[in-house]
């Protein structure tokens, strides 16, 4: 059984940095994706940033240039390093492995979820 538990959630003023972070609990395809995904309120989820078992990653348009996927060596933690947040990041993000789709846009293909962290971003 795989859990995925996020953490770092918070509030911040416009301009402020959040680094969250999402433990692994259990066993999980090396060969598949990790990602990080975001429901902004009274809207639909959307793919934030995702890292392929490379090491490569891909990002939202949104969000290039101001977040950063990453894990460690071991994969056993994901994380998301967002700074120059704006009003626009305020959503609950999600945590999500297991996916044969390396792309923001193809959440629907992730097999595991978290139960995600609020982030507010006031101006």
């Amino acid at each position: 059984q795989v859990a995925l538990v996020e953490s770092g959630g918070g509030s911040v003023q416009d301009g402020g940095s959040l680094r969250l972070s999402c433990a692994v609990f259990g066993s999980i395809y090396s060969t598949y994706c990790m990602g990080w995904f975001r429901r902004p309120p009274g809207r639909e989820r959307e793919g934030v940033a995702i890292i392929d078992s490379h090491g490569t990653t891909y990002y939202a348009d949104s969000v290039k240039g101001r977040f950063t996927i990453s894990q460690d060596n071991a994969k056993s933690t994901l994380y998301l390093q967002m700074s120059s947040l704006k009003p626009e990041d305020t959503a609950m993000y999600y945590c999500a492995a297991m996916s044969p789709i390396c792309r923001p846009n193809y959440g629907s293909t992730f097999r595991f979820w978290g139960q995600g962290t609020q982030v507010t971003v006031s101006s």
